[in-house]
C-alpha cells in the first residue's frame, strides 16, 4: 500500500511538473536535447562542437536557419537547473585548440548548458523575430541501461545477469566472481567484508566487459563504473546472487542485504535520473562508435547491436499530443550517429551509415511505429583529417591525412604526435550484413587516434570554425523545425 501511495504521489507531482513545463514552453519556447552514447563515442566533443557553431553563428549549408541567415545571435544563457553541473564548454574548447590540441575528457556525469537563440521566422503567417532556448543535457549512455531496473526485482536481475555472465564469451572474465559466489550461502547472516568482496569482484567483471573486445557496457548497474559522489556507498556496493527459484530472503542474510541495496540503487539513483532528467527530454541524439566495434570483430558488432536496442527501449519515444505532453511527455525525434567518420574516406561514409542503420533496425522500426522520427547518419563532430589518394603498386587508394597522436602505431611505424601521415584505413563491406560473418578481420582496419585539427588564424587573428562532417545535418534534424 505504501508503494502504491508513493507512486501515486510521484505521478501527481510529475503531472504538475509537466503542466508547469508545458505552460512555460508556451511563453518562452525551449527544447531539451539529450546527448548520449556508449563509452568512447565522442559525446563531449559533439556537445562542444554543437555549442561552438551555434554561438559562433557559423554558416552551415544543411542547417537551414543558418544557411538562410535567419539566426541573429546565439549566446550561452543561465544554467537551466542550478542543481546540475554546468557543461564546461569553454574548458573543452580550449583543450581542442593550441597549444594542447587534445581531445577533452570523456563524460562521466550529467551536465547541462543552455543556448539562447534569437532568430527570424521563415516567411508565412508567422513572421518576425523569435527566440528558442536549447537546453543540452549531456549524460553517459551507460546510465540508460539502468532504466530497465525500475520495474525489475532483485531476483529477476540476478537471474538475467548471471545467465549472461555464463555465456561462452564472458565466462572466463567472470570466473573470479563466479568462484566467490559459489562459496556464499545467500541465506546465511551477512558479513560486510563478504558483501564488499562480492561487489568488488562484480565491478571488476563489469570493468572487464568495458575494456574487452565488446568495448561497451550493457550490463547494469551503469553507475558502478562511474560512481561519482556515490563511491563507496551501500547503494553502489552489491552484487547479483545465485538464488534458488522463489527463494525469500532470511532476515539480515546476504540475500536480504543485497536486495535492500539493490532497491536503494533503484530508489536513489535510477528513479531520480529518470524523473528529473530523462523524462523531460524532447529530442535525443545517440552517438555510436561503430568503427571500434567493426575493428574488434563480429562478436563486438553483435554486442553493440544489443546495446543499441536496449538504449532505445529505455526511451519514451513517440509523437506528442496535448494529453501526453501533460501526463508523459515523449521524445519525438531520435538521431543515431556513427561518429569518427573522418577516420574513413568519404567513399565509405554511405557504407558506415548503412551498417549503423542495420544495427538499429529493430529499434528503429519499433520507435517509428510509436510515431517518433528516427534517423541515422555518419558524422565527425570535429574533423581531424582531410582526404587524399596514395599509390600502392599500380593501384590508387583513397586515404586520409592527419596527425596521429604520440604513441599510436600502424605496423612497425610509431608516430610522434607531430608528423602528418597519409593512411589507407581499409574498406567497409558493400553488404552491411557481412559485418556479422567476419567480413572484417579484427585489426584489419587502420584507425589511429588523430590529434584535433590545427587551425591557423587569419590576418585579423581570428580562428576559423572547427571543421566537421555533417554536424549541420544533425542540427537540422534535431532542432531545425523549431527554428522555422
Amino acid at each position: 500500500m505504501a508503494v502504491t501511495v508513493t507512486s501515486s504521489f510521484d505521478s501527481a507531482l510529475d503531472m504538475l511538473r509537466n503542466l508547469g513545463a508545458f505552460a512555460a514552453n508556451a511563453v518562452a519556447p525551449r527544447v531539451r536535447l539529450g546527448v548520449t552514447g556508449l563509452s568512447r563515442s565522442g559525446k563531449t566533443v559533439f556537445t562542444t562542437a554543437l555549442v561552438h557553431h551555434l554561438i559562433g553563428v557559423t554558416p552551415m549549408p544543411v542547417f537551414r536557419a543558418s544557411a538562410e541567415g535567419r539566426i541573429r545571435r546565439a549566446i550561452l544563457d543561465d544554467q537551466p537547473d542550478d542543481a546540475v553541473p554546468r557543461f564546461p564548454y569553454e574548458e573543452h574548447l580550449a583543450t581542442l585548440g593550441e597549444p594542447l590540441r587534445r581531445w577533452p575528457e570523456s563524460t562521466t556525469r550529467i551536465a547541462e548548458l543552455r543556448v539562447a537563440i534569437d532568430y527570424e521566422r521563415r516567411a508565412g503567417w508567422r513572421t518576425g523575430p523569435a527566440s528558442l532556448a536549447v537546453d543540452i543535457v549531456d549524460y553517459p549512455g551507460e546510465w540508460l541501461v539502468d532504466l530497465a531496473l525500475i520495474d525489475k526485482s532483485f531476483a529477476e536481475w540476478s537471474r538475467e545477469t548471471l545467465a549472461m555472465s555464463r555465456a561462452e564469451d564472458r565466462a572466463m572474465i567472470a570466473a573470479p566472481w563466479h568462484v566467490a559466489l559459489a562459496a556464499v550461502d545467500p541465506q546465511k547472516p551477512a558479513s560486510e567484508t563478504e558483501i564488499a568482496r562480492l561487489a568488488d569482484l562484480f565491478k571488476a567483471y563489469l570493468s572487464a566487459l568495458r575494456e574487452g573486445p565488446e568495448r561497451v557496457a550493457t550490463t547494469p548497474p551503469g553507475r558502478f563504473l562511474m560512481p561519482g559522489d556515490l563511491a563507496g556507498s551501500p547503494a553502489l556496493t552489491f552484487s547479483p546472487l545465485d538464488l534458488a527459484p522463489g527463494a525469500a530472503p532470511a532476515p539480515r542474510s546476504v540475500h536480504a542485504q543485497m536486495e535492500r541495496r539493490y532497491d536503494a540503487y533503484r530508489t536513489h539513483v535510477v528513479r531520480p535520473f529518470f524523473r528529473d532528467h530523462f523524462a523531460q527530454l524532447d529530442r535525443q541524439i545517440v552517438l555510436v562508435d561503430v568503427l571500434s566495434a567493426l575493428d574488434s570483430g563480429p562478436r563486438a558488432v553483435a554486442e553493440l547491436e544489443e546495446a543499441l536496442d536496449q538504449v532505445l527501449i529505455a526511451f519514451r519515444a513517440g509523437s506528442n499530443t496535448l494529453l501526453s505532453s501533460l501526463v508523459a511527455p515523449r521524445i519525438d525525434k531520435v538521431l543515431f550517429a556513427a561518429t569518427k567518420a573522418d577516420h574513413l574516406h568519404r567513399s565509405d561514409h554511405a557504407r558506415l551509415e548503412a551498417i549503423l542503420r542495420l544495427l538499429v533496425d529493430r529499434a528503429l522500426r519499433r520507435t517509428r511505429g510509436a510515431g517518433a522520427r528516427v534517423e541515422t547518419l555518419a558524422l565527425a563532430s570535429v574533423r581531424a583529417t582531410r582526404e587524399a589518394s596514395v599509390r600502392s603498386g599500380r593501384d590508387t587508394l583513397p586515404a586520409i591525412v592527419g596527425t596521429p597522436e604520440a604513441g599510436e602505431r600502424i605496423g612497425d611505424e610509431l608516430f610522434d604526435g607531430q608528423t602528418e601521415a597519409a593512411i589507407f584505413p581499409g574498406e567497409l563491406p558493400e553488404d552491411p550484413q557481412a559485418v556479422f560473418s567476419g567480413a572484417i578481420t579484427p585489426g584489419a582496419l587502420r584507425f589511429p587516434r588523430f590529434r584535433p585539427p590545427l587551425r591557423i588564424p587569419d590576418a585579423a587573428g581570428r580562428l576559423p570554425p572547427l571543421p566537421h562532417i555533417r554536424l549541420d545535418r544533425a542540427l537540422e534534424f534535431l532542432i531545425g523545425d523549431r527554428l522555422s
